[in-house]
């Protein structure tokens, strides 16, 4: 039995995810049911126990662990002044939107993607400006035809990049990027590349940082990391910024502490540490755990769910499915499982160019996965018997 099989009772605990009745089962906001690696758990009990939780600083141990991680995990050397500390990649992308960029300009995003740009982008009165991604045969492609016609928009400024993507679970390879990365150079547009699934990847499969891929990305560029998606710790608030370009990361320093993101709690600062300097044999074994989990939600949906098809990935714990053969409404969709099972995922829309798909969270015990795959396929079945009445 895996350490992952363990069932942890996450309702009543304040959890954004449990948030929901006795009888509905949350797979849907992207933070998972395994508690994290024990080696942080203890760091952060160790810290705790002296008892005294002032104003905290950065220390060298911080940056050496990120250097660490990058250079063994992904082979990309960091320079400890490229490294600035936030308190999360949302506050980051928010407060570069705001400090990168003017008031009425626009964002470039390539469609579906995480629906928090388009709040990051809104709610800074800049304007988004949609480049869907080419979908065919159940694969994504970048339409750079397209990608380039909306970069040269004058007012375009900024590309929000998603690197791994979520929620399609690709992982750009070298030379997509290097292409991303010389179409935005031509056009005078900054690179702001969110990367904090780059470690929830196929096992044997690694993915490539922007910044790493030319001279031309990495001056060009922004880049958002953080721990938390990897080792579940998104409630302690900690991430990290790299800005390679001295220039350009004057200004994100300036624009993260004008803001009030750039100092940490007590927790946020140990619990990187811990986890880059010890959580390599745990990553691992979860990635193993997620991989088996993906491996027979995809070979249940192909034998079980009729007209409902796992698009291909490599990376993230998030299956992005194709229900274009059930409904081209997934707000509806989505809204009538919820109701008949109980059974709480994403809608397509929220990301969207996804009006006929869902997002489902799969970093669960397999107990569980197996209980909502059984859910989606009693509400699909009778979503369409309902549909074939009224048609």
């Amino acid at each position: 039995m895996s350490i992952f099989d363990e069932k942890t009772d996450r309702r009543h605990t304040g959890s954004m995810k449990w948030d929901v009745t006795e009888k509905e089962l949350p797979m849907w906001v992207a933070d998972m049911d395994f508690q994290t690696a024990p080696q942080i758990t203890e760091a952060i009990i160790k810290r705790a126990q002296h008892g005294v939780f002032g104003y905290t600083l950065i220390e060298d141990e911080w940056y050496d662990a990120y250097q660490n991680w990058w250079k063994t995990r992904h082979e990309w050397s960091i320079e400890k002044e490229w490294l600035i500390f936030c308190t999360g990649v949302v506050p980051a992308i928010s407060s570069i939107v705001r400090k990168m960029t003017t008031t009425a300009e626009k964002v470039v995003v390539m469609t579906p993607v995480y629906n928090i740009f388009f709040n990051s982008i809104i709610n800074n009165g800049r304007f988004i400006l949609e480049s869907p991604l080419h979908y065919e045969n159940g694969a994504y492609e970048i339409d750079f035809a397209d990608l380039e016609e909306k970069l040269s928009d004058p007012q375009a400024s900024l590309l929000i990049l998603c690197n791994p993507h979520n929620p399609i679970g690709k992982i750009w390879d070298r030379g997509t990027l290097a292409k991303i990365g010389e179409l935005c150079a031509k056009h005078h547009v900054l690179v702001l590349s969110d990367e904090i699934h780059c470690d929830l990847t196929k096992p044997g499969k690694d993915y490539v940082p922007f910044a790493s891929v030319s001279e031309t990305c990495r001056e060009n560029s922004i880049t958002c990391v953080a721990p938390t998606k990897t080792f579940n710790l998104a409630g302690l608030q900690t991430a990290a910024v790299i800005v390679p370009n001295p220039v350009l990361r004057h200004r994100v320093n300036r624009g993260l502490n004008t803001d009030e993101v750039a100092e940490p709690n007590v927790f946020a600062a140990i619990a990187p540490v811990a986890a880059f300097n010890h959580g390599a044999e745990w990553l691992d074994s979860l990635r193993e755990y997620l991989w088996e989990n993906r491996r027979y939600a995809e070979e249940f949906i192909t034998k079980e769910i009729k007209g409902i098809h796992a698009v291909r990935g490599e990376a993230t714990y998030l299956l992005w499915l194709d229900c274009r053969e059930v409904t081209d409404d997934a707000t509806r969709f989505c809204a009538f499982i919820r109701q008949h099972s109980g059974l709480y995922v994403c809608d397509g829309n929220e990301y969207k160019n996804g009006q006929s798909f869902l997002r489902v969270n799969l970093a669960c015990p397999k107990e569980t996965v197996i209980d909502g795959l059984n859910r989606l396929k009693d509400s699909t079945q009778a979503y369409l018997e309902q549909k074939n009445k009224t048609e």
